[in-house]
């Protein structure tokens, strides 16, 4: 499994996640808090499956009240879930998601691993869980950060049954369960051994719940009181847990902050069981580890801090340095002496950051920064000496107290410079259920390190410490103030379409426009453009001088190319050859206010849907829910789409004209209400009865799924359906059309089980369970095993109009290039021209 790489453990001062780009002093409650969780030797483990399935109310509390070192393990990045900021799914997905984990993880304090399985979306249980992930892997990868981690306890979100409500919930108790058996047997996946010890676990507990109507708490279970206020925190866990956990902006996880005391509730799983705390039998001092005079001089510590005057403790903490540095347990010098050096340079104030102005730097090019120090403490910080990626400097400099020194250096990005994305992204997935990564030492890692770090000396006191310092970019944004973010290594030349899907009819050319972006100051002198498909060069186009300006290529592929290729979804690649270098990557950035910019790099590829798609609609009004690519996927097919706001409905008063308000909305051929449209749109409830007359009118309206969860009104369609968590998971799930005559399966397009192939992650979620009579389905479809079900689509006709409330995934089909689906989708559009 674990491939040899050479590392190099430096003592010294770095964060946890490698992700902040300056070293900052923590605040004096944080240095405090951190001080005390130094002299508590305990360390937890919460485990489950995705982001947001955390107890962040309790690991507030083991955080800042029980003062124990604790991690989440979330063995996914959220790669299948829904996203309801923008358009992102999968791997965008999943690292916005990962990024929202570690801004909520900045709030309460634990730190963050994950494991390389990829979330493929709902399953029903571990069954077919593990049709995907392999069991094996997966447990590796836990044991792996088992064994780094070393916690004395793990807490299970779930339990390994259907009361945990998702197959990979379950299973990530299932694995919880076979890596505690095996963190501690040095025969179980002896490659890691080359990089840490075993570790044994004392125990495996389930943190029960209730979720709805599911309760699985018991009296006779081990009971925890948390949510107690905190005067350092200003507000109780209570709080700080709803403010942690409503960080998950994507997946609208909002959550309130209560304030007051609660009950926790653990059952036993596996090892030792605790009868009175978690932390029965557990080394919880250093005085029981064998060290009392650590214990000793952390009290004195603890008991002198000068909350005003942290560097008061700096003498004391230096001291205490020498003690932790003579511990003959190497694992335990290696994690507290990372951890004390964090204390030491916060009570120092110590700041420093390598600045340059530009967010983007291609490899080999040399570009000016600045760095930037400050410390405030009375005894002075000294900089010896400054390693500037490839060149040495002494200095032997102090930092006078609050003084800030700015050192300007030009740096030269190495020519071998690894472009910025993140590791588990920089391969092809192993398969496509599991992530691929350069070296598996990163394995558990939310993110990897910047490789491209200044490294400088310094001496407070005796003690000598070696600092890393990312180059990173700084602004000033007018409304955010500071901006500092990593600096962003890029291709020299980025190939992206200009649009990220085409269609195509059998018996027309395809037209393309390809945009090319120059990053280098290198002037090129020429180059060649080719478009292949399956290794095939299907066309291209020569460029002559493009010194150091983007520009656009355009070209066609006539029809005649093709008339050979069998299929309905083709993926084309573009390769641009310039100076005897290929380029064939595209950039994804992805920015929200909430995160810092991420980015990664995809091949240079789009999606062309061929085929007979026939579409009898030109104008349609939409109604935005949660990100979704429809809006686009329409405008791209040459449909207008116009998204509604409050004037659409109300209309606007032109006194001139005598007119008054009008109502706009019979205009459209169709409206369709975005995903989960009635969980996002507040304004949804007074603007459906004028949707109600549309369609009465004659309007056309096609409403996509819809959640319980936070709806804006309670009766979505004229006739009443409900909504239950059903769904079929199955993407390849058998289809029966009910009644392949009826006019939504036959105009434009005609409808047969074909188009139901190569369909992606799912058919559809949040199935109607009951209906009126009103109402017809069109379709039965299950996953294996199970019910047949008749809710993926149903159809009333309403006065004039038709409804339709289809909870089908159209939203994962058309940006996937699923023909059949657009198909589909057209005739649902098409129903009033039938």
């Amino acid at each position: 499994m674990f491939k040899k790489v050479s590392t190099v453990f430096i003592l010294g001062f770095y964060t946890v996640f490698c992700s902040a780009q300056q070293v900052r002093p923590s605040k004096s409650s944080e240095i405090y808090r951190e001080l005390k969780t130094l002299k508590h030797l305990p360390k937890v483990l919460y485990l489950a499956a995705h982001p947001d399935d955390e107890n962040t109310g309790l690991l507030s509390w083991l955080i800042n009240d029980q003062n124990v070192e604790t991690s989440y393990l979330s063995l996914t990045r959220g790669d299948g879930g829904q996203n309801l900021l923008g358009t992102e799914q999968g791997a965008a997905l999943g690292l916005i998601r990962t990024h929202e984990l570690l801004e909520a993880r900045k709030l309460d304090g634990a730190q963050q691993f994950f494991t390389r399985a990829i979330d493929f979306g709902f399953s029903k249980n571990t069954t077919d869980t593990f049709k995907q992930w392999d069991a094996d892997s997966i447990t590796a990868d836990v044991v792996w950060v088992i064994r780094q981690f070393r916690p004395d306890i793990i807490i299970c979100r779930f339990p390994p049954t259907a009361a945990a409500g998702h197959g990979q919930h379950a299973a990530s108790a299932v694995v919880a369960e076979k890596a505690f058996k095996l963190a501690g047997d040095k025969n179980a996946f002896p490659d890691q051994l080359k990089y840490v010890n075993v570790w044994q676990p004392k125990r495996v507990l389930w943190n029960t719940f209730r979720f709805g109507a599911v309760n699985t708490t018991a009296e006779n279970q081990l009971k925890v009181t948390v949510g107690q206020y905190d005067a350092q925190l200003g507000m109780g866990y209570g709080e700080l847990a709803g403010l942690s956990r409503s960080l998950h902006k994507s997946q609208g996880a909002g959550t309130q902050s209560v304030a007051g005391i609660r009950t926790e509730y653990f059952s036993h799983v596996m090892g030792d069981p605790a009868k009175t705390t978690l932390f029965d039998g557990v080394i919880k001092t250093w005085t029981s580890q064998g060290n009392a005079d650590i214990d000793q001089s952390l009290d004195k510590i603890i008991s002198a801090f000068n909350f005003n005057n942290p560097d008061q403790s700096l003498s004391a903490l230096l001291a205490l340095r020498k003690k932790v540095m003579a511990l003959n347990d190497s694992d335990l010098k290696k994690d507290k002496i990372k951890s004390l050096d964090n204390i030491i340079l916060s009570c120092a104030g110590f700041m420093g950051e390598v600045v340059t102005n530009q967010a983007e730097a291609v490899a080999g090019d040399k570009h000016n920064f600045r760095l930037n120090l400050i410390s405030r403490a009375e005894n002075p910080v000294v900089l010896e000496n400054v390693e500037w990626l490839n060149q040495s400097e002494s200095f032997n400099r102090k930092l006078s107290k609050d003084s800030l020194i700015t050192i300007q250096h030009d740096i030269q990005i190495p020519a071998d410079a690894a472009l910025t994305e993140p590791y588990w992204l920089a391969k092809p997935a192993k398969d496509a259920a599991t992530f691929s990564v350069p070296n598996d030492t990163l394995i558990g890692l939310p993110e990897a390190e910047s490789p491209l770090n200044v490294l400088l000396g310094l001496k407070i006191g005796s003690e000598k410490f070696q600092v890393k310092l990312p180059l990173s970019f700084k602004k000033l944004d007018p409304v955010r103030g500071d901006v500092v973010e990593a600096l962003r290594i890029v291709p020299a030349l980025e190939l992206k379409f200009t649009q990220p899907l085409y269609l195509v009819k059998e018996n027309e050319d395809l037209h393309l426009s390809l945009n090319i972006k120059v990053n280098s100051n290198k002037q090129f002198s020429k180059g060649n453009l080719s478009l292949t498909y399956n290794g095939e060069r299907l066309g291209g186009a020569d460029v002559n001088s493009f010194n150091g300006k983007d520009f656009t290529v355009d070209y066609v592929i006539p029809k005649a190319k093709f008339a050979s290729i069998n299929s309905s979804r083709l993926q084309l690649d573009a390769n641009f050859l310039a100076d005897g270098v290929t380029y064939n990557k595209k950039q994804v950035l992805i920015q929200y206010p909430h995160l810092p910019s991420l980015q990664y790099f995809a091949p240079a590829t789009v999606t062309v849907m061929k085929g007979d798609i026939q579409a009898k609609v030109k104008k349609v009004g939409y109604i935005e829910g949660a990100g979704d690519f429809i809006p686009e996927f329409l405008r791209i097919a040459g449909v207008q789409v116009d998204v509604l706001k409050d004037g659409d409905f109300y209309g606007n008063t032109d006194e001139s004209s005598g007119n008054g308000n009008q109502n706009k909305l019979s205009q459209y051929d169709a409206i369709i209400l975005g995903v989960r449209a009635n969980n996002t749109e507040k304004k949804l409830g007074r603007w459906m009865p004028f949707l109600w007359s549309y369609a009465k009118a004659g309007g056309n309206l096609v409403m996509q799924y819809n959640t319980n969860q936070d709806t804006t009104v309670d009766q979505l369609g004229m006739y009443n359906f409900s909504i239950a968590n059903k769904r079929v998971t199955e993407e390849n799930a058998e289809v029966k059309l009910l009644n392949p005559n009826h006019k939504l399966l036959n105009f434009p397009n005609k409808i047969t089980a074909d188009d139901f192939k190569g369909w992606v992650q799912e058919r559809g979620a949040y199935f109607p369970a009951q209906w009126d009579a009103a109402y017809e389905p069109l379709f039965e479809m299950h996953d294996t095993d199970e019910e047949p079900l008749k809710g993926s689509t149903l159809y009333a006709k309403y006065g004039k109009g038709n409804f339709i409330y289809t909870p089908l995934a159209f939203f994962r089909q058309l940006p996937a290039g699923n023909a059949g689906a657009a198909r589909l989708f057209f005739n649902f559009l098409s129903a009033q021209k039938n």
